[in-house]
């Protein structure tokens, strides 16, 4: 009578179940993954190696120095053209915000990268789908300025759709400011270092995330322009296999190397210690 008393049990509804969720699936080879060694594993997975998205709050845990992090960005969107399409501009500025916990599209600050002065700046797929409008720019404009003022390196890790339709010109206009302000820093020959995430496309690729010292990718993100889509119909030919890739982008000269996340934080110290006027070059550190 235990027995089947147990089966005829019912279960909790999911109104009132609070037991978390403790697994997950690769969305490539759809291996299930314990949720807590898959975030330990900084959301690879450990089966097939496929990079998932990272949330952009983790990105900065994973290459700031512990501790020494102190966030710089601060700006909130307007919405000076009352934009209107499904819903009002202004709402899903309030819904994205809402979701994130954070006021726009990036997240960044001071810390220390291996021991050297650094701005890091992360884009955050999850606004937006990290979509760059005037906040993006100008606290990206604002996080080079910080970084040629006290001979910070600069380190951005970019994860975009492109430009905020939302914004329209004043969108685009980021791309020129981001680029113009990048001179700050090559003035004072101080390291920048782009990392190219799934996906990094549209005017983010065509402005600072492509004009860097040195230009780490993830295995398999998303790098280009348009999408391949509508290139293919563009110019009505098929692709070739693997196109705007990264691995098809690094043999075609468009990124230095291709780092699996799991050792990007030492490749990218390696990088910064090089290449920073004041710091000393350790080998092998």
């Amino acid at each position: 009578m235990a027995l089947e008393r147990l089966f005829r049990r019912k279960r909790p509804s999911g109104e009132n179940r609070d037991v978390p969720e403790l697994w997950t699936k690769c969305e490539a080879c759809g291996a299930q993954l314990y949720k807590k060694e898959f975030k330990e594993n900084l959301y690879v997975c450990p089966k097939c190696g496929h990079h998932h998205r990272m949330p952009a709050a983790e990105r900065v845990a994973m290459l700031a120095d512990p501790g020494t992090f102190q966030e710089t960005t601060r700006l909130a969107p307007l919405d000076p053209l009352g934009f209107v399409d499904t819903k009002p501009y202004a709402e899903r500025l309030q819904a994205y915000q809402k979701e994130t916990g954070r006021k726009d599209a990036i997240v960044g600050g001071t810390c220390a990268i291996g021991g050297v002065p650094s701005v890091l700046l992360v884009m955050d797929y999850a606004f937006a789908g990290g979509s760059m409008g005037s906040v993006v720019g100008e606290e990206i404009a604002r996080g080079v300025e910080r970084a040629a003022e006290e001979g910070r390196a600069l380190v951005i890790v970019a994860a975009s759709g492109g430009a905020r339709m939302q914004e329209a010109a004043l969108s685009l206009m980021q791309m020129a400011k981001t680029v113009m302000s990048l001179d700050l820093l090559w003035a004072k020959r101080l390291p920048y270092v782009s990392v190219l995430t799934d996906p990094t496309t549209g005017g983010v690729t065509a402005s600072f995330a492509a004009l860097a010292d040195v230009i780490f990718a993830e295995p398999g993100a998303l790098i280009g322009f348009a999408g391949p889509r509508v290139i293919r119909q563009t110019i009505r030919q098929e692709l070739p296999e693997g196109f705007q890739r990264a691995e098809f982008l690094l043999k075609h000269g468009m990124v230095d190397r291709v780092t699996d996340r799991r050792r990007l934080k030492a490749e990218l110290v390696q990088a910064l210690r090089h290449l920073h006027p004041g710091v000393p070059y350790a080998p092998g550190v």
